[in-house]
């Protein structure tokens, strides 16, 4: 199908046109042959084949090596305001359907809403945004407000927007960095730092201009209530605790006792004061995971919990990260011996789940144990997963008994 718009072209190879076809929304700088027409850095383009079929149409990029992110596959539409408002609509009606909640959430989840390089979370009625996609830093001014719009013809509150602009990835695409509150026409700017959510009944502290990315980790809730749900009489450990969501869960859930972890002492102090506001009982430590692994006695704890930091953030560094997820399950699985519960999981999406399985048989085969599965989960479904794109496919979650 030939197309005749107003919109410059990118031509790709036949290569890049098999991928697009195959489902993935980048173009790599590699697959264009040429770009027809008048552009500019963060141009709306139509994507062809070098036969002139139509393939997508998205947002150009002139510095990065994905030259475009597709977010349309429909040659007849208008990117208009009306347009933004159906995808943001569909977006969040989706929320509702998948969640019990939409108080706090993901509302956009970048390319798996077809909103590429755009991170929206809400807490409350705080918004708090991360855009890696200079289109759509271009056109802002049409999408804030029409987030707002939905969300409160839906009958919930917005008091602002927060724009956590700082994440490095944006230089690659000619952006500077910066944060700071939004300036929405028709109301105050905030004058806040934080706010206080409610998740699986467990209260937070969620500073949203000084914490991790948007100033909570929305991902893991299903699988903190499952962690919760198990730990009910049993001595816990949870390791890189940060915030201390999931010691937060199993006191909630009557463990008999918690201990939680973290080498980052500003994040042990925000557990800490997580822990008070929800007037629960849990044993802090600043330490490095590892090293308190190896002065844990063995059985000390019925249910080791293990949620690190991405151990690898690209291909290059997935067998040196392989090695640093063997090591730390291997130990963990030795100290709960058998009849013990460990939670394991990885949050890089270079780490596939056929690769960490692999893992957890490698160390259950070196610590002469079997692992006996509860349950394997991913992200929460407000990050949702396109089967087609990988990158929206991350986290691992494996539930296990020792024996």
């Amino acid at each position: 199908m030939r197309i005749l718009r107003e919109y410059p072209q990118v031509v790709l190879s036949k290569k890049g046109e098999k991928w697009l076809d195959n489902g993935h929304p980048w173009v790599y700088e590699s697959d264009v042959t040429t770009i027809n027409g008048t552009y500019e850095n963060g141009d709306i383009v139509d994507v062809i084949g070098p036969k002139g079929k139509y393939l997508g149409t998205g947002f150009l990029s002139l510095t990065s090596k994905i030259r475009v992110r597709t977010f349309s596959r429909d040659s007849s539409s208008v990117y208009n305001e009306e347009f933004w408002y159906r995808r943001i609509k569909y977006a969040w009606d989706y929320r509702k359907t998948v969640l019990d909640s939409t108080a706090s959430c993901r509302m956009i989840f970048g390319e798996a809403d077809q909103f590429p390089g755009l991170t929206v979370d809400k807490f409350n009625d705080v918004l708090v945004i991360q855009c890696q996609c200079f289109g759509l830093e271009k056109i802002k001014d049409v999408i804030y407000p029409l987030l707002v719009k939905v969300i409160e013809e839906d009958g919930q509150k917005v008091s602002g927007i927060y724009e956590r602009n700082d994440v490095a990835i944006r230089k690659l695409e000619g952006l500077e960095m910066y944060t700071g509150w939004y300036k929405l026409t028709d109301r105050e700017m905030p004058d806040i730092t934080e706010t206080v959510i409610v998740e699986n009944g467990v209260k937070y502290n969620v500073d949203f201009v000084n914490g991790q990315k948007t100033g909570f980790f929305l991902d893991q809730k299903r699988n903190r209530k499952l962690v919760g749900s198990i730990s009910k009489g049993k001595k816990v450990l949870d390791c890189f605790t940060h915030t201390g969501s999931f010691a937060l869960n199993c006191a909630l859930n009557g463990a008999s006792k918690v201990t939680a972890v973290d080498i980052s002492e500003t994040a042990i102090n925000q557990a800490k004061r997580n822990a008070e506001l929800n007037g629960l009982n849990i044993d802090f430590v600043v330490d490095d995971v590892f090293d308190y692994l190896d002065k844990v006695n063995k059985k000390e704890f019925d249910l080791i919990i293990l949620d690190p930091p991405a151990f690898t953030k690209s291909r290059k560094t997935v067998e040196h990260a392989y090695k640093g997820y063997l090591d730390i399950n291997m130990r963990a699985m030795r100290l709960l011996g058998r009849g013990g519960y460990l939670a394991t999981c990885s949050c890089s999406h270079f780490m596939p789940h056929e690769l960490f399985e692999q893992m957890l048989k490698e160390a259950s085969y070196r610590t002469g144990f079997q692992l006996k599965l509860i349950s394997v989960t991913q992200q929460n479904s407000d990050h949702p997963i396109l089967l087609n794109v990988p990158e929206t496919d991350y986290l691992k979650f494996y539930i296990m008994q020792i024996v």
